[in-house]
């Protein structure tokens, strides 16, 4: 079987959507009879170990992104790739060069809605344009032979909008990467901490739709014996006094030993639709604290930590000194043999070719494959 993902969301800061996709690749491609291609933009045209960059142009402050604007060259690597399935990772133009393909090469073509595309666009532009964004998504993912979504309420979005055919794939961990092994025992000195004093930790981009606001109004509330490392890109430069930033794009590995070594991951954002960062707090042995909002209630119970109401500092803080006094090291311990029960990579992919097979159906094997 030859599957060929291709996506925009993919560069050398991204997200949930590149952790999902290298994960994926390195899986599949150790797997007998498995062939997989992953068609990501590039300054040129490239090749190395499966792996093919189409030229796009870069994005104004972007961040490394490129947004393709040609269909052509997408479509033109897929023809030559005569993949036996095709999985469209963004709604923008790689979408189209994915069915453009389907039509000439009569191969299932597969959408994850990885996105909140309408909520995006909102909360950028305002509501007035969310009808049109919603038309679009349900436009272009009725096109696809199915539908996966990262949580059951991105699927329940999409079925809203007259979408059929969406099943919920949620993501997973790297069970290797972050684990309780990776602590640091020096972080605290590092940061001029005393031993007792409580590290929360948040890590991401700080983008709108993550709430630091109330991160940080939260932490006021808690005072001096808690303090919290902010961890990304584009974090806010005034801060408590009991808030320290690392304000700029750390590896994995990194974000895993400063996980780690923290007492538990918070997090305001109330917009997720999946929150991968809380899965890897969770396989670093340490508990959560978010908001009831989103993905989060789908995959945070009361094994792993904490929820609380959203937008709510106080209510945060109460939650934070709650999950405390019921013991955070045991809630740690109980989260990381969730994510190992529930959350492997490799639990993950074979769920994914059961996707992959069931659209393929009478079609596979193909006669082309012999």
């Amino acid at each position: 079987m030859h599957i060929a993902d291709i996506t925009m969301f993919y560069a050398p800061a991204s997200g949930g959507v590149r952790t999902y996709l290298d994960a994926k690749h390195h899986r599949l491609c150790t797997r007998p009879g498995t062939r997989h291609s992953l068609l990501i933009p590039g300054a040129y045209f490239s090749e190395q170990d499966g792996i093919y960059t189409v030229p796009a142009p870069a994005l104004p402050f972007g961040k490394g992104y490129r947004f393709p604007v040609r269909l052509a060259p997408w479509r033109n690597v897929l023809h030559d790739l005569q993949p036996d399935l095709i999985e469209v990772g963004d709604p923008y133009l790689t979408a189209w060069a994915a069915l453009d393909a389907r039509r000439q090469l009569d191969v299932p073509v597969i959408g994850f809605y990885h996105s909140d595309l309408p909520l995006l666009v909102s909360n950028r532009m305002g509501n007035w344009v969310t009808p049109n964004v919603e038309a679009y998504v349900s436009k272009l993912y009725g096109n696809f032979d199915r539908v996966l979504a990262p949580s059951r309420v991105m699927a329940d979005k999409l079925t809203s909008l007259g979408v059929r055919n969406v099943f919920v794939q949620p993501l997973g961990v790297d069970l290797q990467m972050f684990h309780p092994q990776a602590r640091n025992p020096g972080l605290r000195a590092e940061l001029g901490l005393d031993d007792d004093t409580r590290l929360l930790i948040f890590a991401g981009r700080g983008s709108k739709e993550k709430n630091l606001p109330v991160l940080l109004d939260c932490m006021k509330h808690l005072g001096r014996r808690y303090h919290l490392l902010l961890v990304g890109s584009s974090m806010p430069t005034s801060v408590p006094d009991n808030v320290t930033v690392f304000d700029d794009f750390r590896p994995a590995a990194q974000v895993a030993r400063l996980m780690a070594s923290a007492d538990a991951l918070v997090h305001a954002g109330d917009q997720e639709t999946f929150g991968l960062v809380i899965l890897e707090a969770m396989a670093s042995g340490i508990p959560v604290v978010a908001v009831a909002a989103g993905a989060f209630e789908e995959i945070i119970n009361d094994q792993c930590g904490l929820l609380c109401s959203p937008n709510n500092p106080q209510a945060m803080a109460n939650a934070i000194r709650e999950l405390f006094s019921q013991g955070g090291a045991a809630l740690g311990n109980q989260a990381r043999r969730h994510v190992e029960q529930h959350y492997a990579w490799d639990f993950v992919v074979n769920s994914l070719l059961g996707h992959y097979h069931a659209v393929l159906g009478s079609q596979w094997p193909r006669a082309a494959n012999g």
